[in-house]
């Protein structure tokens, strides 16, 4: 099984977030234990953010067992028709390419995706399985 993860839930773990953290950390385990876990270009960007330098964001991300695998051609495509639909319903810039990108990386090389967007997520990638780390 192959896990996706979104940059809330590493975020979670990585600041150690009061109310969100244990939940996340609990979820991102159970995701670890039954195979990979996966992260884009986006996430470990947004990630990396949260760090003082960029080594110092990818042994964390190391640290966690989470592999790199970047976005294809056919993600990107994907999350572009995505971001269309979004927009042709009147969805507003609150949300950004980025979620659509993360979103579209899980459907085409995960087998689901670990969030705590879920509602999101289930709109626009309905086919996509969500790990929800609020309903474990």
């Amino acid at each position: 099984m192959i896990t996706a993860v979104d940059s809330s839930v590493l975020i979670d773990i990585f600041t150690a977030d009061a109310d969100d953290g244990p939940r996340s950390g609990m979820a991102f385990r159970r995701a670890l234990a039954e195979g990979a876990v996966v992260a884009c270009d986006i996430v470990v960007a947004e990630v990396a953010s949260y760090f003082a330098d960029t080594s110092h964001g990818s042994r964390a991300l190391r640290a966690l067992d989470v592999s790199y695998h970047p976005l294809s051609e056919e993600a990107a495509l994907r999350a572009g028709q995505a971001w269309h639909a979004y927009r042709s319903r009147g969805g507003r810039r609150q949300r950004v390419i980025a979620d659509f990108l993360i979103g579209a990386h899980a459907l085409s090389h995960a087998d689901r995706l670990l969030t705590r967007d879920r509602g999101f997520y289930r709109t626009y990638f309905s086919e996509l399985i969500i790990l929800d780390p609020s309903h474990l």
